[in-house]
């Protein structure tokens, strides 16, 4: 475990993959921020055997903790967390004698609205891949569709014509209508109930250059459990293997 802050939060764990060092040299680094609709309830805990499936797989693992709704978060603060973590996590690595080589963020649920997000930042320059599990990447429709019990709305305080000025600064929909120097994939389940794919869908029909990879039968959980259906393309989604039937 490393620490990026001095608040209560401010912890990444690291999961590495066997026989790390010597020939082998530099690994890939994920940066995998986990979801819970921003909410104090939900920590980085249920993300551990994602975490430490992709490390078998040949990752280090980034698992960074962040303020929440409910505790100390909210925004601009939870954000904040989560790119100074990315920001500081390379050379905490180096520093600990853990070599990386490039950087892929993935993010879940909530997660994968953070990930999308810190791809529009400057912490999100040379990041080469960011993969959005079932990302709530639209905060706009998030708050209109009460997605998470208002979710959005308690993470931004208030809905868009309350305070229009803090969805612009948050919402990747609306960011990332400048590009990101990433390769942006998006993996979602049709059967997601807690966001639905409809938030997706979205998003692909704005930036006609994602690559959205829908799953049938998939539902909003299964994307972050390695003994799940939905684990292959995932992994694929994060090696950056491409997938012969994304969605149009």
């Amino acid at each position: 475990m490393l620490r990026y802050a001095s608040h209560d939060d401010g912890l990444v764990d690291v999961h590495l993959p066997a026989g790390r060092g010597g020939a082998h040299g530099p690994r890939p680094l994920v940066f995998l921020v986990h979801g819970g609709f921003w909410r104090q309830a939900w920590d980085r805990t249920h993300a551990r055997p994602l975490a430490a499936a992709l490390a078998r797989e040949g990752f280090v693992v980034a698992l960074p903790e962040y303020r929440r709704v409910g505790g100390a978060g909210g925004w601009p603060v939870t954000g904040e967390d989560v790119e100074a973590a990315l920001a500081a996590t390379p050379g905490l690595l180096a520093g600990a004698g853990v070599p990386t080589s490039g950087r892929t963020l993935v993010g879940h649920s909530a997660g994968g609205h953070l990930v999308l997000w810190l791809a529009t930042r400057p912490a999100g320059r040379g990041v080469d891949r960011v993969v959005g599990l079932a990302p709530v990447g639209d905060l706009r429709f998030a708050a209109a569709a009460g997605m998470g019990d208002g979710a959005a709305v308690a993470l931004l305080g208030g809905t868009p014509e309350q305070v229009p000025e803090a969805y612009d600064a948050a919402d990747p929909a609306t960011l990332m209508a400048t590009r990101p120097t990433a390769e942006v994939v998006l993996v979602h389940g049709d059967r997601d109930d807690a966001v639905p794919v409809e938030s997706s869908h979205r998003l692909r029909h704005r930036f006609g250059w994602l690559d959205l990879r829908e799953l049938p039968g998939v539902d909003h959980m299964q994307l972050v459990d390695p003994w799940s259906p939905a684990w292959p393309t995932v992994l694929d989604a994060v090696a950056g293997r491409r997938h012969v039937s994304a969605s149009p």
